[in-house]
């Protein structure tokens, strides 16, 4: 895996979760002052960190991120919000201790992810957050040492990375995330952080960012609950006069690659779901807008009798037309059509003959299940993944 130039990554064990030696701080740094974008949870409810972040996107004058995972302090008042504060403040004070260079509290960024409703124990918060300034590396190791400590009840880690040429030279991109419960559309409980070498400025950073996060993250689910700390951010060199900020044709193609990387690691959240024994895709065609499909795919993975069926390997097409048709938004009826793993199961608005044990047999088989869904002769499109639903 090749490493983004100019960061370093770092992820400790401080005791905040209850399994011994689990690493639980982490801290994200560049070396000089940074461009980042966020984009962040739609629920009302929103934990401090996540208040204190959004502030502060897009940003080029950022030096890195603070994070704990264990305790999500989410509900915890005025006193959250300090301690949320105070986790920026030691990280600038670590990190500034560590590289002789002056850094301010708010050229941080904080996430946390764990437990709701329980104040941080700070103690251990600045014990871990010096010993990750301490260990801040530019290798694999610490990269990977990162992407454990941001897990909570993850069973696996969630990374990926890609290289890019763009102007005859080579960059670099790499992303962790974590997220397998609370997972509901338009963010679920999950910290996701992108980081590359390409120079971008803060606006070309929010336009890419939103962009493939409505093509990834915001398209998936495991049981509809949508958290109060989700956070995704991408940090990459700010422009300067040794990079100018990439033209219009490579950014097109920069944007290619970020939502190819966040569709990676964000299929890796329901395939982890809680209790998940299927990762399913639905994939929606022929509506009148992409807007429109959307509706449609994540209505059909919001159906709970479609996910037990799922997990029950029954190839039931009556519970998957009847969320099509309720989705609220147009259908062709005699239009419609659906395929599982392949098979044709409807068309034309009526069932087709089809071998059930076939069917069943190629869902229970396969950790992954494709429905594709055709919904009239129009232009709209979209793909939502989600898990099943077992006992």
């Amino acid at each position: 895996m090749k490493l983004p130039l100019g960061f370093q990554f770092a992820g400790v064990s401080t005791g905040i979760k209850s399994k011994p030696g689990a690493r639980d701080v982490a801290l994200v740094v560049s070396d000089q002052p940074c461009t980042i974008a966020g984009v962040f949870t739609t629920n009302q409810v929103v934990a401090s960190p996540v208040v204190i972040s959004r502030t502060r996107c897009p940003g080029q004058n950022l030096r890195g991120i603070v994070i704990n995972s264990g305790n999500a302090n989410a509900c915890t008042g005025d006193q959250g919000y300090a301690d949320a504060q105070q986790m920026c403040s030691l990280a600038a004070e670590a990190v500034e201790k560590q590289s002789g260079v002056s850094v301010s509290a708010d050229q941080f960024l904080v996430m946390s992810t764990g437990i709701i409703g329980h104040h941080l124990p700070m103690n251990k918060i600045e014990k871990g957050i010096y010993s990750a300034a301490e260990n801040l590396c530019r290798s694999e190791d610490g990269f990977m040492a990162t992407s454990d400590a941001i897990m909570t009840t993850d069973l696996t880690r969630k990374i990926g990375h890609r290289s890019m040429i763009i102007s005859g030279k080579e960059f670099a991109m790499v992303a962790m995330a974590k997220g397998a419960g609370m997972i509901g559309p338009k963010m679920a409980t999950m910290l996701g952080i992108i980081v590359c070498d390409v120079p971008l400025t803060s606006e070309q950073a929010q336009v890419m960012l939103q962009y493939a996060a409505d093509r990834s993250f915001n398209c998936i689910s495991v049981e509809g609950h949508m958290s109060t700390n989700d956070s995704l951010v991408l940090m990459s060199p700010a422009p300067d006069s040794h990079s100018s900020p990439i033209d219009s044709n490579d950014l097109m193609r920069f944007r290619d690659v970020l939502t190819e990387l966040c569709i990676e690691l964000a299929k890796m959240i329901p395939d982890d779901g809680e209790g998940a024994t299927h990762l399913m895709e639905i994939e929606v065609s022929g509506s009148s807008s992409d807007e429109d499909a959307t509706a449609i795919a994540k209505n059909v993975a919001m159906s709970n009798l479609v996910k037990t069926a799922i997990f029950g390997g029954d190839p039931n097409w009556g519970r998957i037309v009847s969320a099509t048709g309720y989705a609220g938004v147009p259908i062709v009826t005699n239009a419609l059509a659906l395929s599982l793993n392949g098979y044709d199961l409807f068309a034309g608005g009526q069932p087709l003959k089809f071998d059930a044990k076939a069917v069943s047999r190629s869902i229970r088989e396969n950790r992954n299940t494709l429905i594709k869904l055709t919904v009239g002769d129009g232009d709209g499109r979209a793909t939502h993944w989600t898990s099943d639903l077992g006992c």
